[in-house]
């Protein structure tokens, strides 16, 4: 995961110098990752996405190839938006399709809500929930665990999610709480999830989130407006984003449908590469009619 593909450079608005790569080719797909604040490898190609694709994988500022910024609170999510737009024109592209994980899914909210006429199709994988104001409860996550009770690492786990919800975790907690990541837990998923804690930027991830990053409201206003067709794609198994909760999400843009990915955790395309490419590209394609983006200059 710490290979970099081909790519290429641009600049932000404010100076700073950001990285992409590319893998594939094929109509562009703009990715963003999640973490949040981790740089763009741990997402790989995708599950195979690359095939038939052309995927633009942005490592946000401070992580990856990308350059920190020389003012720190440029890594709130709603200031990333400027990134965003400015990789849209570096690239080409009047139009992009746009695909946010997790917590790259809210920067892609962000973006779209600001920036609609530039969003093609948008794709929203296991998705941060903050933009919107939608905030799982701890209900929700245990009726998600509770799919996993026979897995042998399930109590020690679950006792975890419960220190987490009462708000006295420990760092072995969260340790703890990583099979939940994943549809199986094994000797690759372990590799995987070492490598996202190794590529995350924890001074950024804290400012990601913080005040003033989100006002969902107005979000929410701004979305409703939003003609576009939109996927959201969960993990059945996904404690992060419990599919109950996506599913609110979706009702807040007019265009969404839902898809949610059996025996799959936060991670789909690792869970069951097939079902996550072949859902991915029927979406591409029916949202589409069979176009083309349109490579023009904005």
């Amino acid at each position: 995961m710490t290979d970099r593909a081909p790519g290429g450079r641009f600049t932000a608005p404010d100076g700073t110098r950001l990285a992409y790569r590319e893998l594939g080719t094929g109509d562009p797909l703009v990715c963003l990752p999640g973490g949040p604040m981790q740089d763009a490898g741990y997402l790989q190609d995708l599950g195979g996405l690359s095939s038939r694709h052309r995927l633009i994988l942005l490592d946000p500022r401070g992580t990856g190839a990308s350059a920190e910024p020389a003012d720190p609170t440029t890594y709130r999510c709603d200031r990333l938006v400027d990134d965003v737009e400015a990789l849209r024109t570096h690239l080409g592209l009047q139009r992009m399709d746009l695909l946010g994980h997790s917590g790259g899914a809210n920067l892609a909210l962000l973006y779209a809500a600001r920036h609609p006429d530039r969003v093609r199709r948008l794709l929203l994988v296991s998705g941060g929930l903050a933009a919107v104001g939608v905030a799982p409860s701890s209900t929700d996550r245990r009726a998600v665990a509770s799919l996993r009770a026979t897995e042998a690492w399930f109590p020690e786990a679950s006792a975890a999610l419960d220190s987490i919800a009462a708000g006295t975790a420990t760092a072995a907690d969260w340790t703890a709480l990583a099979p939940f990541g994943y549809g199986r837990w094994d000797a690759d998923t372990r590799d995987h999830h070492a490598a996202c804690d190794r590529a995350r930027n924890d001074e950024a991830a804290t400012a990601y989130g913080s005040d003033g990053a989100f006002q969902p409201h107005e979000t929410r206003a701004q979305l409703q407006q939003l003609d576009t067709p939109v996927l959201v794609l969960v993990g059945e198994l996904d404690v992060n984003t419990p599919p109950r909760r996506a599913a609110e999400l979706a009702r807040h843009l007019p265009r969404a449908e839902v898809i949610i990915q059996p025996r799959a955790a936060h991670f789909p395309w690792l869970d069951d590469a097939t079902a996550f490419v072949t859902s991915v590209n029927a979406f591409l394609a029916e949202a589409a009619g069979g176009g083309h983006t349109d490579p023009a200059h904005p």
